[in-house]
């Protein structure tokens, strides 16, 4: 059976499907199961990390049969297809944490400088813990020593975007995954 590449442009980039909504779906699902056994009986505070994981935490936390609370964070790093280095934080928790569960949802994890930061944000509030989940990890690219608890798809170091993770903030609504097209 013939694999149905479709190739798409997006501004200036030309981009071809890599990962189908399906194989998405199913990756989310071993997710929430592996979430629903570590939090049954609890009630934790997803943090999904804005833009990019609104769609993963949105399929994510209806895949879910635990009770939880949903808050965001609004941090950035990205020019075009690199990752600066530079965090910036644009929105925050407005609410007390301490004694919580949290599990963070990122879109995806590359060298960690967001998560790094992220994660020291977070231990001043005192939670009683702090899981990692994401979407895409590219663990060639991750420079540091911390867990990622849960993890959707491990990928290598190529660009992508769709469901979620964008191009200069175009192609989050994209239900496939597509890679620059570079041939």
């Amino acid at each position: 059976m013939a694999e149905n590449i479709e190739r798409i442009n997006l501004l200036d980039r030309k981009f071809k499907t890599m990962i189908p909504a399906e194989e998405i779906d199913k990756a989310v699902q071993r997710v929430a199961d592996q979430l629903n056994v570590r939090y049954e009986g609890k009630t934790p505070i997803f943090l999904g990390v804005l833009s990019g994981a609104f769609l993963f935490l949105s399929d994510l936390v209806r895949k879910t049969k635990f009770d939880c609370r949903l808050a965001f964070v609004k941090i950035s790093s990205y020019e075009g297809t690199q990752s600066t280095g530079n965090i910036k934080q644009h929105l925050g928790i407005d609410f007390d944490i301490e004694g919580k569960d949290i599990i963070i949802v990122e879109d995806i994890v590359e060298t960690g400088h967001s998560m790094n930061y992220l994660l020291d944000y977070l231990k001043a509030r005192k939670p009683a813990s702090v899981s990692i989940c994401t979407l895409f990890f590219k663990p060639d690219k991750f420079l540091y020593e911390y867990e990622i608890d849960y993890v959707a798809m491990p990928i290598g170091n190529e660009f992508i975007v769709g469901y979620g993770l964008d191009y200069n903030q175009i192609g989050r609504n994209l239900k496939d995954i597509y890679v620059l097209d570079e041939d």
